[in-house]
């Protein structure tokens, strides 16, 4: 098996904010998009035997300025749906329901954990399927349960995986076990 290569997008103006963006096709910022050219010189010169991104506009782009223009479009890699919380803050959601996290709460109209990883895990069995290294260009949540479910926990894991905008996480090997081998390096990491 090769290693998985994330690069969470750039900055858009929700998660410069701290809203949830699921489903909305929002535009990288001027700085998200400066910042996901930066990612290109970590990406240079890795050959990947398959190149994945999210549907959305903020993950293509970012895709594109790292140096991928081509990478194959997967549904699956698209972020969290939100339903009624999408474009709220935590902040927000906690006024209606104290305490609410997406990793512990419901997301009414939206996804939930269990849903989003079921998603995520076909993409996981297509990295491993891959004759090499695999590139992922996704999102903040989706990506935190890939990883979850990547290393064999449960997708509320994803919860102790901060990851910020336009870095580059390696999820590789320890022996025969997933490991994590780097993450949320900057892109000059």
């Amino acid at each position: 098996m090769g290693d998985i290569w994330l690069v969470r997008h750039g900055e858009t103006e929700w998660s410069r904010t701290g809203r949830h963006t699921g489903t909305t096709d929002l535009p990288l910022t001027p700085e998200g998009r400066r910042r996901a050219a930066d990612v290109a010189p970590a990406l240079a010169g890795r050959a990947f035997a398959l190149v994945l991104v999210s549907p959305l506009t903020r993950a293509r782009d970012t895709a594109a300025l790292a140096g991928f223009p081509d990478a194959e479009v997967d549904p699956d890699l698209r972020e969290w749906d939100y339903g009624a919380y999408e474009g709220r803050t935590t902040a927000q959601i906690r006024e209606e329901v104290p305490g609410w996290t997406v990793w512990s709460h419901p997301c009414p109209g939206g996804e939930s954990a269990g849903e989003v990883a079921a998603r995520l895990a076909r993409v996981v069995a297509r990295a491993e399927a891959a004759a090499g290294d695999v590139l992922l260009v996704a999102h903040g949540h989706s990506l935190r349960v890939l990883t979850a479910v990547a290393l064999g926990l449960a997708p509320a894991e994803g919860r102790r995986f901060a990851l910020d905008v336009a870095t580059v996480s390696v999820i590789g090997h320890e022996h025969e076990y997933r490991a994590l081998r780097r993450w949320n390096a900057p892109a000059a990491g």
